[in-house]
């Protein structure tokens, strides 16, 4: 099975919870504080994870003390593993993270367009079917949203060129946060780089659903977004 490391600063609330979705989709996981963080951490993975939540409480601006401890641990050794082949993950804070260590084209997540931290289920479309965590999704599905700044903005006309281009690999169905281009996440050339601000690990189950009768899936879509990355990572 692929390992997955997941990093886990103070205020991160969500790596429980993405800790088990990778487990439950195939992989093994472990929870590593930033404090142990070191490179050689990075080699027993194929998947390093940057998980939702509120890291350094967001103090500075979302995710950029993250940004700064995970530079200082690791330097380079982090776009090192990527071009070996590894993958890695942002959920929420942890798009945000990534957005800071340029692993992604370049672009910024600003507080939403409506100034208020928004907490709902956001329709959402795959733009591209390079990416392993999408590869095992259809084309319109949809994840829960919790963020104040998830609004996705870049230089004049990149958006539209990273929608164009395949980096901009998710997109929303409707004006959620009012993020340009309606861009929900993002990748980098290799596709093994994914950021996004939905959670696909509060949608695992059925159960999960807001619709008790929900039934277009046997499992969440959250479960098919780690499962089709697994096993890519299995069968390579």
């Amino acid at each position: 099975m692929p390992h997955a490391l997941l990093i886990k600063f103070p205020g991160t609330n969500c790596d429980a919870e993405t800790a088990r979705a990778l487990e439950a989709a195939g992989f093994t996981a472990e929870v590593l504080p930033a404090s142990q963080l070191a490179p050689a951490a990075l080699e027993r993975a194929r998947l390093v994870v940057f998980s939702g939540g509120f890291s350094y409480g967001d103090y500075v601006m979302s995710g950029r003390i993250a940004q700064l401890i995970t530079k200082h641990k690791l330097g380079e050794k982090l776009k090192d593993f990527v071009a070996g082949g590894g993958h890695v993950l942002g959920i929420c804070n942890g798009f945000q993270i990534l957005a800071q260590l340029d692993l992604l084209p370049r672009g910024s997540l600003i507080h939403n367009e409506s100034g208020r931290f928004i907490c709902k289920w956001a329709p959402l479309k795959k733009n591209s079917s390079t990416s392993p965590f999408l590869k095992a999704l259809p084309d319109d599905f949809e994840l829960p949203v919790a963020h104040a700044e998830g609004r996705f903005v870049g230089a004049p006309g990149d958006a539209e060129k990273y929608v164009k281009d395949g980096h901009a690999a998710l997109l929303y169905g409707a004006d959620v946060n009012g993020s340009s281009a309606r861009i929900a996440g993002m990748q980098d050339d290799t596709g093994r780089v994914f950021g996004l601000m939905p959670h696909p690990e509060r949608f695992l189950s059925k159960a999960h659903h807001y619709d008790p009768d929900w039934s277009r899936a046997e499992h969440g879509w959250g479960y098919y977004f780690f499962k089709g990355a697994a096993e890519a990572m299995a069968a390579a």
